[in-house]
């Protein structure tokens, strides 16, 4: 489980395309402090499993599921990447409950300045997954917990901190975003929807 709080801003070092899947190595120093071999982290939101580590990087495989619904597949040496470790029992939820399981991508749309180093993004989200969001509710961009502000297209208000600290300071219209909607909609409408 993860948080939506991105620690480190990452580095691909090297993205290795496979006949099923990809290999990606991710230079980092930070999260690395307690990452153990088979250890979960996020990248960009998506939950993977470390494979791999060195004093200054990790590596994780991309399933064929994973290329198909994140972004990840778009990843090339020197892109940077959002990083997160998972939660501990102690550990403050200072974002909304994720859990790394990315439902689709959307496209940024727009950054717009609003001033004092404030942005308005839009993001354009797929139709399936419009029915979890609400205005004021919680939604998972890059594996950055962000505020709905606005609906049809999403839009997140981001605060300085966010956009110097994430990849969304790097981030231009056209870009595909990772989008992991409030896993407790998905329940609620699901047990709603049993006779």
């Amino acid at each position: 489980m993860f948080t939506g709080i991105v620690e480190e801003l990452g580095t691909i070092a090297a993205y290795e395309a496979q006949a099923a899947g990809a290999r990606l190595t991710v230079r980092c120093s930070l999260v690395l402090d307690d990452l153990t071999l088979g250890g979960s982290i996020a990248v960009n939101g998506v939950c993977l499993t470390a494979t791999a580590l060195t004093p200054d990087s990790f590596s994780a495989d991309l399933a064929p599921e994973t290329l198909a619904r994140t972004n990840l597949g778009a990843l090339r040496a020197g892109t940077r990447v959002n990083l997160e470790r998972p939660v501990t029992p102690v550990t403050r939820l200072s974002g909304h409950i994720m859990q790394g399981h990315v439902d689709a991508t959307g496209e940024l749309l727009s950054i717009e300045p609003l001033g004092d180093g404030n942005w308005w993004i839009k993001v354009a989200v797929p139709a399936a997954l419009d029915r979890y969001m609400v205005e004021k509710g919680s939604v998972t961009l890059d594996g950055i917990s962000l505020t709905i502000a606005a609906l049809n297209p999403l839009a997140v208000t981001i605060i300085p901190h966010t956009f110097a600290q994430t990849t969304l300071g790097h981030a231009k219209p056209g870009t595909r975003i990772n989008i992991e909607v409030d896993i407790i909609a998905k329940h609620v409408e699901k047990l709603l929807a049993r006779p």
